[in-house]
């Protein structure tokens, strides 16, 4: 078997210009099943570092002084990590809940396309 000849295949195949619209739709839900699960895990795992890392600002007290503000760093700096650590459990769950919303339309377009491929 020549790799080589495989690999090329696949990156002429990436950069053709796809003129069947169902390889173009079937792209867009594929897409559209995921998009939801990345928007909240960018999201929220930006939110949670940056409650983190102020977090950590307040407790070391490189930001405000006293006991108070190290308190509430610590409590923050707990949430974040929380956060930080739930993030992509939540995120598979999503990714799974779209992938079983669209599955029955992309499944159904894949079997088109490959069936009028033969």
């Amino acid at each position: 078997m020549n790799t080589d000849k495989i690999y090329a295949e696949a990156i002429a195949n990436e950069y053709a210009l796809k003129t069947a619209s169902k390889v173009v739709a079937l792209r867009k839900l594929d897409r559209k099943a995921k998009r939801k699960a990345y928007i909240f895990a960018y999201s929220f795992g930006i939110a949670m570092s940056l409650c983190l890392g102020l977090g950590m600002c307040l407790s070391m007290q490189i930001i405000g002084s006293g006991t108070l503000a190290m308190g509430a760093g610590i409590l923050l700096g707990l949430l974040g990590l929380i956060g930080v650590g739930i993030n992509y459990p939540i995120y598979k769950k999503l990714l799974l809940a779209g992938k079983k919303q669209y599955a029955f339309e992309i499944i159904q377009l894949a079997r088109e396309i490959s069936d009028g491929a033969e």
